[in-house]
């Protein structure tokens, strides 16, 4: 599938057809050549309005549906999702720069969640109690919210959508969609399993565009029942804002500034080999992504030296090559920002372990080298803002009290790691760490069947798990008082 035929003859799906957007066209950029993939026309916020009546009245198709029916129809998503995974993978790796091999472990990903929340479709739970009156009975329904707006940004563009399409859509929703226009085609190609798995018309809608034309449209139509927002903080806290306007509901996942804890007792060999690939996943641009590394004093040394081995041994190439480890940012901005926080860290004493600049043999794409910092000012910027991308900063400790009260200094509360060998390390550090999720000797912090999200800055809700589906669930009670029989 062709990016610039998506981009023209797609770009907007509303009330089960596609078309191009009302306004005028933009320009997107693959990001490893900084060449044009072709242009988009972006929607305007009449058709946002459009998508928002579709969903609103299709409401009454997916109130129509069993929960077997939904469960079907998610179920063959999922199968559509997993067959087309190189392509989805492909487009990608075209549009974010993410290594293919990655993209398309992405794809595959986002197929467990949809067939994940096939099975939970058919497990929305109600209850039937005695009340205090013999003839009485107690029911509680759990019903769908209704319309349900998902927003998501593009390092994640297959997997964070599954996340939240597939709940909502298991509970009995309907959706409207804003995901980043940086990966307009992965996310069209994504909807395109939905529509052919053959969710009645209405029940998905995309609207691609700027946020400035889609968000406060959405915002403020009180037909939308409920936001799910990936993101950064300030965005988050606006959207958090703006929903009392109209009583949304509203779920956060928001950044995070991820500590790992490396214990004395720590397998130091595994923990390398481990913290070069986990760190530079996706040039480092994911929520959960390690980034302050507190390592023991006692083995500081060693872990140093072999975590700069692994991290050289890692290949810097084009996203579409199956050896690259590290492809480039997803955008300009992204990797001026990653050289901003690089030159305040130098600028305040930093010491550069290895990379700290772009590649010397690329001259064209958003590349940066992966870099490892040290010796830090307290105040350095990327100890303090979520770096989002190829950083990783060295400090050691003494104790566990000195570590967590590091740890934990930041606002954000996504994610931490632990590296250690001794469960009574384990418990005593992850008991004490503030994180909604928490890796002990791995860095994998998310899976379909398990809750993720976090607290503090980092948001509220989760996403994934058993529990994901109440978020897109309503509560009735229903107190049902039988006339007494008089024979």
């Amino acid at each position: 599938m062709e990016l610039q035929d998506l981009y023209t003859s797609h770009g907007q799906f509303i009330n089960g057809t596609w078309r191009a957007g009302s306004e005028s066209a933009s320009v997107m950029i693959n990001p490893a050549t900084e060449i044009s993939l072709g242009e988009m026309k972006p929607a305007g916020a009449e058709q946002v309005t459009e998508a928002i009546a579709a969903a609103y009245e299709a409401r009454t198709s997916m109130r129509a549906l069993t929960a077997w029916n939904r469960s079907a129809l998610l179920r063959r998503a999922a199968t559509f999702i997993n067959e087309r995974a190189e392509m989805l993978g492909h487009l990608v790796a075209l549009e974010t720069g993410k290594p293919i091999r990655q993209a398309v472990g992405e794809a595959k990903a986002s197929a467990e969640s949809v067939d994940w929340f096939a099975d939970e479709a058919r497990r929305v739970f109600g209850m039937s109690y005695e009340s205090r009156v013999k003839s009485d009975r107690y029911l509680v329904h759990m019903e769908p919210l209704g319309v349900v707006a998902a927003f998501v940004p593009w390092n994640f563009p297959l997997l964070l959508l599954a996340r939240k399409m597939a709940p909502a859509l298991a509970a009995g929703n309907t959706l409207v969609i804003r995901p980043s226009s940086e990966a307009a085609g992965s996310t069209m190609a994504l909807i395109k399993c939905f529509e052919d798995a053959g969710f009645p018309k209405g029940v998905v809608n995309l609207v691609i565009g700027r946020p400035a034309e889609i968000t406060p449209t959405i915002m403020n139509d009180s037909r939308v029942a409920k936001v799910s927002f990936t993101g950064s903080v300030p965005i988050g806290r606006q959207i958090v804002e703006q929903s009392a306007i109209t009583l949304k509901r509203v779920s956060m996942e928001l950044g995070g500034h991820a500590p790992v804890i490396v214990h004395s007792d720590a397998d130091i060999d595994a923990f390398a080999a481990m913290a070069a690939p986990g760190k530079f996943r996706n040039a480092g641009q994911v929520c959960a992504s390690p980034t302050r590394f507190y390592v023991h004093e006692s083995i500081a040394k060693e872990v140093e030296e072999k975590l700069i081995t692994a991290t050289r041994a890692l290949r810097v190439g084009s996203p579409l090559d199956d050896a690259t480890d590290l492809g480039p940012l997803a955008t300009r901005r992204r990797r001026d920002a990653i050289e901003q926080l690089v030159d305040n860290a130098v600028s305040g004493g930093a010491r550069v372990l290895s990379g700290g600049m772009r590649p010397r043999r690329m001259d064209r794409g958003y590349f940066y080298e992966p870099t490892w910092l040290t010796q830090l000012q307290p105040d350095a910027l990327v100890l303090n803002d979520e770096p989002f991308g190829p950083i990783g900063t060295l400090a050691t400790f003494s104790t566990l009290d000195q570590v967590i009260a590091e740890a934990n200094r930041l606002p954000f509360a996504l994610a931490a790691y632990v590296f250690t060998r001794s469960l009574t390390k384990t418990h005593a550090t992850v008991d004490r760490l503030q994180a909604g999720v928490i890796g002990v000797n791995t860095f994998v912090a998310a899976t379909a069947e398990t809750p993720f999200g976090g607290s503090k800055d980092s948001g509220f809700g989760r996403e994934g798990g058993p529990h994901a589906i109440r978020d897109y669930l309503d509560t009735k009670f229903v107190n049902v008082s039988m006339p007494t029989d008089a024979g």
